[in-house]
């Protein structure tokens, strides 16, 4: 608890917003990225905060690069989910269950 994640992308806090490509899990700190663009070529730095403490700890830089021969890599991508037992939601609401393709 008090534990959450930002990136910091080639030196400029990243402003992930839900409907975008972006997402920041604030339980694990992964950051996901949906359909990577030559924009998103750089380096990112995760920086994680406990806010009970009033201290932040940034991790070394990662660096993403695209490939242009088209290959995937050494990893073939898998899908990630962690749907609940039980979702319970009122008739007519919306109800939001995430996956994520993960791939090197």
């Amino acid at each position: 608890p008090g534990l959450s994640y930002t990136w910091i992308f080639n030196n400029n806090t990243l402003y992930v917003q839900e409907d975008s490509r972006r997402f920041v899990s604030q339980e694990t700190g992964n950051l996901y990225i949906a359909k990577v663009e030559p924009s998103d070529v750089g380096n990112y730095t995760c920086v994680v905060t406990n806010s009970e403490a009033e201290r932040s700890v940034q991790g070394p830089p990662t660096p993403l690069t695209l490939r242009s021969d088209g290959v995937m890599g050494e990893y073939e991508p898998k899908i990630e989910v962690r749907f609940p037992e039980t979702t319970y939601a009122a008739k007519g609401s919306s109800v939001k269950l995430e996956c994520f393709a993960l791939g090197k």
